[in-house]
């Protein structure tokens, strides 16, 4: 191991600990093919494509696009409930090398504001001015007006009733 990474460039004794789980850490393309049939997340039926239940995953479809187990940078939107209170949560992945090797803190929650113009200006900013995953704006745009219009209940009018007499 010493020797195949001095012949990379990196010397051993200067490197801590991190930086070397870091370079040794397998591509997103290698995990994707590993994962891409085999995993418990996955959901077949027939007639329809495949879905996922990953975490992370914006669309639930079983693409390398979308996948939160095989992408370096995870984007998720999905709601919560407690008790009458829903939320939209906003799933990232940590940026920290210590929490990536951790999997149970690998991910990141942020509350998204379920007002229609505070949320979509939060979710700007995670995206295009942080500059994470800028290619799936328009979807997690779409996905968020459709999580907003699923709180909406419709109001029941009650007629009055009338007398015969």
């Amino acid at each position: 191991l010493a020797q195949a990474i001095s012949v990379r460039g990196c010397d051993t004794a200067s490197a801590s600990p991190t930086k070397l789980l870091d370079k040794m850490a397998a591509s997103p393309a290698l995990i994707w093919e590993c994962v891409k049939n085999n995993s418990s997340f996955l959901r077949k039926s027939p007639s329809m494509p495949v879905m996922t239940t990953e975490p992370g995953n914006l669309s639930g479809i079983n693409a390398c696009k979308y996948s939160g187990l095989s992408n370096k940078k995870v984007l998720g939107l999905s709601v919560t409930k407690k008790g009458k209170k829903e939320s939209i949560i906003l799933t990232t992945r940590s940026s920290q090398l210590s929490r990536a090797r951790r999997p149970g803190r690998m991910m990141v929650t942020l509350g998204i504001k379920k007002n229609a113009k505070k949320g979509l200006a939060q979710l700007t900013k995670v995206m295009d001015a942080g500059f994470y995953r800028r290619d799936l704006i328009d979807e997690v745009t779409k996905k968020y007006q459709k999580i907003r219009t699923s709180f909406k209940q419709k109001k029941i009018i009650r007629k009055p009733r009338t007398h015969r007499k």
